[in-house]
Formats: structure tokens, sequence, C-alpha cells
């Protein structure tokens, strides 16, 4: 079943839910230096600052912990292997896989999702940051800039990356949560294609930010809307349609792929305490030990 089309309304509440998420979480962090109020620099997650899909990656931490069985696994790994090697996300099956998660997370807590998060973040993640993507992000900090990620992967989980690699914050798929736990549903919808620009904008009306000052980075046509949004826009390991567009447009485009050593970022030189993970995956393995209980 093909996943159904989020109307304007819905992009919308998404948009508005991930940039007061983002915000919320950002000002519980440590207080930072003083920022450029003007600009601001906004990062995809998957193939643009890790190589592959952070829910695969989830997924098999998830069943090296028993959560579901050798033939799901398989099935994300068949799916992983072919978005490695055609560098480019299927958007329906994406929307299609966070999606259907979500409806059997209801009841998990919003912290023990986190907490495997952080462990399967230091166990299969960390070394698959692009170490030049991180240091993209690391110029526009210490050029006084703030830095924030904006994916589909749900804003917990996507805050944690983003302190581990010492970012702003992120904008992320809203989950509803009462009482600390999932209730399987979204605020919206999935942050995906024309919401992560209408979150960005909703998050830089708040700021005050320039839109035409600041940058974005993604590796994916469907972030096509983010990035038109922006004043500078770069294209990241970037998919064919993507890289043609880039082409056309004299986007500055630059490639990680072939050059990425095994770089473990974002983790404490005392402990291996790490940080997120892809999201919703922990749904479906809900879903595997309800069915075979």
């Amino acid at each position: 079943m093909r996943v159904r089309r989020k109307g304007a309304a819905e992009i919308r509440q998404a948009a508005e839910a991930a940039a007061i998420a983002a915000l919320k979480v950002a000002a519980q962090e440590v207080p930072r230096p003083p920022f450029d109020e003007s600009t601001a620099a906004f990062f995809d997650v998957d193939n643009t600052v890790m190589a592959g899909a952070s829910i695969f990656y989830f997924a098999r931490g998830l069943a090296a912990r028993d959560f579901f069985d050798s033939r799901d696994l398989l099935r994300f790994g068949l799916a992983h292997l072919t978005y490695r090697l055609r560098g480019q996300e299927n958007s329906d099956g994406i929307q299609d896989a966070r999606e259907t998660a979500l409806a059997f997370v209801a009841g998990r807590s919003v912290a023990e999702i986190v907490r495997y998060g952080e462990e399967i973040y230091d166990e299969r993640m960390a070394e698959q940051i692009y170490s030049g993507t991180h240091a993209l992000a690391q110029q526009h900090l210490d050029a006084g800039q703030r830095v924030w990620l904006v994916t589909a992967t749900p804003v917990e989980l996507a805050s944690v990356i983003a302190r581990r690699l010492s970012l702003t914050g992120a904008l992320g798929t809203v989950s509803e949560v009462r009482d600390g736990s999932y209730t399987g549903r979204l605020v919206g919808g999935l942050l995906h294609g024309q919401a992560k620009a209408e979150a960005v904008a909703a998050l830089a009306e708040r700021e005050g930010l320039d839109l035409s000052r600041c940058w974005a980075y993604s590796d994916s046509i469907n972030d096509l809307p983010l990035l038109s949004l922006v004043g500078h826009p770069v294209a990241i390991n970037p998919d064919p349609d993507l890289k043609a567009i880039a082409r056309e447009r004299d986007w500055p485009v630059k490639d990680f792929r072939t050059a990425r050593k095994a770089v473990r970022i974002g983790i404490p030189a005392a402990a291996g305490a790490g940080a997120l993970a892809g999201g919703v995956a922990a749904g479906m393995a809900l879903r595997r030990r309800v069915v075979s209980a």
C-alpha cells in the first residue's frame, strides 16, 4: 500500500511542530556563545551527515537486542543496501517504513527509545559520520552561525545526534507523546520534502533568520524545496537527480563518499554513551514481539 500524500494543512502542522520542538529542546542545552542572529546552516542527516540511513543502523542494533527476528533484519538490510548502492532514497519507501513503524510504538517510553538510540549510535553509527560534512558544520559554528539538523527522524532522537556532534539542535518528525510514552501518532506528518522547507521557514520566522544568508546541505532531490529556500544551497553526496539540478543551477557539489574513512565522531573520550538512532524502527520491533507472543 502506498503512503497517502500529505495535504498542505498536514505539512504546515508538521513544520510548525518541528520548529517548536526544536527550539524547546535547544533551549534546554548548555548555553552557547553568542551567534550571528540572522544566519544558520541546515543539514540533512541520511547520506549527508552519515553514510546510509540511520533507521537501518538502528534496526540492526535492535535486532542484536532480540527486538525482532532475522527475517525483518534481512528486509531492512536489503533496503539499506539498495539505498547505499543507488545513493538515492525512495521517498515512498522511507515514508512507509517510518510512518508504518509509528503505529507500533504506542506505549513505549521516549526515554527507552532514546537510551537504545544512544547505545546504537556508539555501536553502529558514529563510524558512519562523514568527517567532511562534520567539518563543514564545524566551520559554520566557528563562524558564529547556528547549525541545525533537518530530518524525518523523530526529533527526540535527532536532537541527541545534534548534541553529540556539538550542533545547535535538530528539526525532526514530531510524534505525539503522552505521559512520557509514544501514542503511535504523528503531530502533522513526517518531516520530509516540502515539510522540511516549511519547518525551516517557521524556525527562521521565530528566530529572525535571513534565509537569503543561510545554507542548506542535502544529498536528495526530495530536499529540493529546502535547498531552494536558502541563499546558499549545497549538494552533498548527491543522488543523480540532485546532481543534475545542482549543475544546472551552479550550486556547489561536494562528495565525501569515496574518500570517507571510518572515523568515530561525537563520542566522549572517556565513555561510550552515544547519540541518535534512526527512530521509530523500534515500533516495528514492538509489533514483532507482540505478534510472536
